[in-house]
């Protein structure tokens, strides 16, 4: 049965609490040990938060927000504000005070669901000018036992409600999961505001089934699955890719223990579907690269041939031609030998599907992962879009693409080479901002603001957003994410902003890899107290001249970076220059480091 017919997401749901009672649907680490629960335990969960709130007066159509990392009590207070017939809002829980206030007031929230006590207290100081805020709920009441606020319950505290409200109330969750329609507002997604507030994208239960019946097409799961969940769940990548597919598939979700935690959590999960970002990805092929460098001269021979061996193979198949038998026998032997270890060094051994997508990422990366025998495939899409709407097929990746249209969108190019998508899966528009929707939504297109190209063949490649194109002073249009992306290959660097509008030629301001760089300082007797002056230490800004110089001989001279400069500060996903997918905020990079793009174009032009 598809998605689109259950009508909502709460109906989709309580389908599959049904119908897999007693298989395992999430997984989360508590002191050591994964503990697992079952759809009866998810059911019963959502249940008594969702009948909670129903106690608590919360009615069909209102707002509840959560502010929290990825956890199951996450998706338990999704599902269960959803299956109350609510919509449900996600805050990053990296969001300070004011911007949790913005959000909670722009969304008409009335309840909020926190993590912890550093959460609960970024709430209470904005609280009075909240008037429209009744509870709210704690997760983790750890340091708040003996805490007394008529305003402020525990989630347990909640849940004992829920129950005794449906033991009195028989039937009434039932028609709470009847109460929506498929047209009616589901959740909200709110997109950066590095352009002024942000925007609170209106995504509706159609656009959701919509949108995970075309993933179950393209990219086919089920309940022998393993999925790890680590991206925020108030992004729409893991709250449509992760969250919502599983609920479709029944693929099994292993929540990591924090974010420092994905490497090692990724090799004890080993997961069978792995979608992420680029910068894991980057930083996967960093790790292996700085353990190689460090190995003995046999284990570099032998990796250098088992890799050559599966760039051969990679090639032929991009080209779509057929592998020898001889190269595929050499090529099973290379991955027996060599290259499984590696795979097993990352976490992807039992990995059948990788996807990357939220950011563009380097075509010699994809091709790297595929001669490790690991098919990677790139997607495309964005909030308003709810998610991917375009990606390469399997078994007919095109690095550099992110593939043809999928089924439930259409996508093609404006007379400017804008892409433009419509379909079930095309959001409501922004709360509370017509003007804004009538800008991004006109004559039933969604004007993505993605500048690109598509082929013979329907695939589409994104050249740059519109918005971000250099023109140089000469005249010369220049897509600064190519270069970008090629920097981002280096393990030393992690992020990289190229800067030129306007100028006469290209500077970059550069963010590196802490830990590789610390390691290459320590294993090269390099002086440094913290981390401002590891990126002054002349012999790291060679360094990372070195990594600049290789790029820029693939690229012509007038798109080449002549200077450069190493945010001297680590950067988190805390701090405003770095979006909550870890990639670095263009117009508020050129904005706050002004002063140091400034000084490279003045030394130029002393010189």
């Amino acid at each position: 049965m598809r998605a689109i017919e259950h009508g909502t997401v709460a109906r989709l749901f309580w389908h599959g609490v049904q119908t897999r009672a007693p298989q395992v649907i999430l997984r989360q680490k508590e002191l050591g040990i994964w503990r697992a629960a079952t759809w009866e335990e998810l059911g019963r969960a959502a249940r008594e938060i969702g009948m909670g709130l129903a106690a608590l007066g919360f009615q069909p159509g209102e707002v509840a927000s959560i502010q929290s990392n990825t956890n199951r009590e996450w998706v338990y207070a999704d599902l269960g504000i959803l299956g109350a017939g609510g919509v449900s809002n996600g805050i990053y829980p990296t969001d300070a005070a004011a911007q949790a206030e913005y959000l909670l007031a722009d969304s008409g929230s009335v309840f909020v669901f926190v993590e912890d006590e550093e959460q609960l207290d970024k709430i209470l100081e904005v609280r009075e000018r909240l008037p429209r805020l009744r509870k709210i709920i704690v997760f983790d009441m750890d340091g708040l036992r003996d805490f007394d606020d008529a305003q402020v319950m525990s989630l347990e505290a909640l849940r004992a409600l829920g129950a005794d409200y449906d033991a009195r109330h028989a039937g009434e969750w039932e028609r709470r999961l009847e109460a929506r329609r498929p047209e009616d507002l589901a959740i909200l997604v709110y997109t950066s505001g590095t352009t002024g507030k942000p925007k609170g994208a209106m995504i509706s239960h159609r656009n959701i089934l919509a949108t995970i019946d075309g993933y179950q097409d393209a990219f086919p799961q089920g309940p022998r699955d393993e999925r790890m969940a680590f991206l925020p769940l108030c992004h729409i990548a893991e709250r449509l890719g992760g969250q919502y597919h599983s609920i479709l598939s029944g693929a099994v979700l292993n929540f990591v223990e924090n974010p420092e935690t994905v490497p090692e959590n990724v090799r004890e999960i080993a997961p069978t579907i792995f979608t992420a970002v680029p910068r894991v990805w980057e930083k996967f092929y960093s790790g292996v690269m700085i353990r190689l460098k460090e190995s003995g001269w046999l284990q570099q021979r032998g990796y250098g041939l088992a890799i050559g061996l599966g760039y051969r193979v990679a090639a032929l198949k991009e080209a779509r031609k057929p592998v020898p038998a001889g190269l595929a026998f050499a090529f099973w032997l290379a991955r027996a030998l060599v290259l499984d270890n590696v795979r097993k060094v990352i976490g992807v051994h039992r990995a059948r599907l990788c996807i990357t997508g939220a950011a563009p990422i380097s075509p010699d990366l994809i091709r790297w992962y595929m001669a490790l025998g690991v098919e990677m495939y790139e997607v495309w899409g964005q909030t308003e879009s709810c998610g991917a709407i375009t990606s390469n097929p399997a078994g007919r990746v095109k690095p550099g693409s992110i593939g043809p249209q999928m089924v439930h969108a259409q996508v093609k190019l404006s007379p400017e080479n804008e892409l433009l998508a419509r379909g079930p899966s095309v959001f409501m528009g922004y709360l509370n901002q017509p003007e804004k929707t009538a800008e991004t939504l006109k004559d039933g297109w969604l004007h993505t603001g993605d500048v690109g190209k598509v082929d013979a063949e329907g695939y589409f490649y994104i050249t740059d957003r519109m918005k971000d194109i250099i023109i140089t002073a000469g005249g010369k249009n220049i897509t600064p994410s190519e270069f970008e992306n090629q920097l981002k290959f280096s393990p030393y660097i992690t992020d990289a902003v190229v800067i030129g509008d306007k100028r006469p030629y290209l500077v970059a301001l550069v963010m590196v890899d802490h830990e590789n760089v610390e390691k290459y300082a320590q294993d090269h007797a390099i002086p440094f107290t913290n981390y401002a002056s590891l990126c002054r230490r002349p012999e790291i800004v060679a360094l990372i001249q070195d990594e600049i110089d290789k790029v820029n001989r693939r690229f012509a001279r007038v798109e080449q970076v002549k200077k450069f400069r190493l945010i001297e500060t680590k950067l988190t996903a805390e701090d405003e220059e770095l979006t909550p997918t870890m990639k670095l905020k263009r117009k508020l990079v050129n904005e706050k480091y002004r002063d140091l793009i400034e000084a490279m174009y003045a030394e130029r032009a002393a010189a």
